[in-house]
């Protein structure tokens, strides 16, 4: 039997970054993960850049049952001691807009960051480790094929269901249900819309199409890219809005955002009234789009009344759309709820009612917004967990 003080599931962000730090701590710390290789879901992130983290991390742009939860952790382990870690190893990196920093190079680059980190601070790491039971006496026992682990404190970071592809699975759900620590609902989030109907008839022939817009849901509200797909709407904009979307539920998207579209039309009818109403549109939306929208009004300007001209800028600037559903949690990002964090302390993540089991990443019902802010909260709860394990 081998014996640790701490074992910690899933080497992903969260799980490297609290094996790295209880290691430091001189803890004898077992990383285990059934995958290949560590930190699939950052080498996909960014496009392959990875964007790290986000400058403007505060609590307040994350979801939770307990929105003052992720405070404590978020303050104890900022952006910035992350960026000073990733300027350690000499890793180049950029800002993009909102905040959000990537890699100059690669996602590699963060992921062999960490497991330099790991493998200084000592800790043994195993890939490829497939865990059949986890049991607690004493101390905890996680059984392996043919081989049983003992450690004084357990870390679940497994993260939650999204991407599947790349190994995702619920076992932090399954052991946190195993040592009666409640669950939030669980539903994927950062994810593209689905629609049917009249709706996805007009953006089927406009996939691909892109445009800077303002989308709302919830009282939530994003000014970003949205892009028609041949399902339905995804990018940035729509994205951030979906975790905060409900079944039944409409989301409003600002195609012109800054403008009143009914404004424009009537000042473009007045100065340019030969103009065909295809070719003005054209002048505010992608092209596709200016003929999806001015499909059956072939008049000029100066033939098209007053009332069709501001129904048509009231669409552009309120288009009133309401989602079948998602592509789940194939296409989501990041997984919505969790362990709820009223069983965890926020200082340590450990859980209150089983001393030595922690609780870090994806697996807590905190979620950030699109653009750094979970990498950040994986960064920080990791941290904590490893500075208390």
């Amino acid at each position: 039997m081998n014996a640790f003080d701490v074992v910690v599931l899933g080497a992903g962000a969260a799980g490297m970054m609290c094996a790295a730090v209880a290691g430091q701590r001189g803890r004898r710390v077992l990383l285990l993960d059934h995958a290949g290789e560590p930190g699939r879901k950052i080498l996909i992130s960014g496009g392959g850049r990875c964007n790290f983290t986000n400058l403007g991390t505060v609590p307040e742009r994350f979801l939770s049952g307990n929105p003052h939860f992720a405070h404590s952790a978020l303050s104890r382990y900022s952006p910035a001691d992350f960026l000073a870690l990733v300027e350690r190893h000499g890793i180049a990196w950029h800002e993009k807009t909102l905040g959000q920093l990537f890699c100059d190079g690669s996602a590699r680059q963060i992921v062999a960051m960490l497991v330099a980190e790991c493998e200084a601070a000592g800790v043994v790491m195993r890939l490829g480790a497939s865990v059949s039971e986890v049991s607690r006496g004493e101390r905890f026992r996680v059984e392996l094929s043919g081989e049983t682990i003992e450690a004084a404190s357990l870390v679940l970071a497994t993260g939650g269901l999204s991407i599947p592809k790349i190994g995702a699975t619920g076992l932090a759900y399954d052991l946190a249900r195993q040592f009666g620590l409640p669950l939030t609902e669980i539903r994927p989030g950062l994810v593209p819309l689905t629609f049917g109907g009249d709706d996805l008839a007009l953006m089927r022939p406009l996939s691909g199409v892109a445009l800077p817009v303002v989308a709302a849901c919830g009282g939530a509200r994003f000014a970003e890219a949205m892009l028609f797909t041949h399902r339905g709407l995804s990018g940035p904009a729509v994205l951030q809005a979906s975790s905060y979307w409900r079944a039944g539920e409409a989301i409003v998207v600002d195609m012109l955002p800054g403008q009143s579209a009914e404004a424009v039309l009537l000042d473009r009818k007045h100065l340019r009234p030969r103009a065909e109403l295809r070719s003005i549109l054209g002048e505010m939306v992608p092209q596709r789009l200016a003929a999806a929208l001015a499909e059956g009004a072939q008049a000029t300007m100066a033939n098209l009344p007053d009332r069709v001209l501001a129904g048509l800028g009231q669409r552009l600037n309120r288009f009133e759309l309401l989602p079948e559903g998602t592509e789940g949690y194939a296409k989501a990002e990041v997984t919505l709820g969790g362990i709820d964090t009223r069983a965890l302390s926020q200082k340590t993540m450990e859980a209150r009612a089983v001393p030595g089991l922690f609780v870090v990443g994806e697996a807590v019902d905190v979620t950030g917004w699109l653009g750094g802010y979970n990498f950040q909260w994986a960064w920080a709860s990791g941290w904590c967990a490893g500075m208390a394990a």
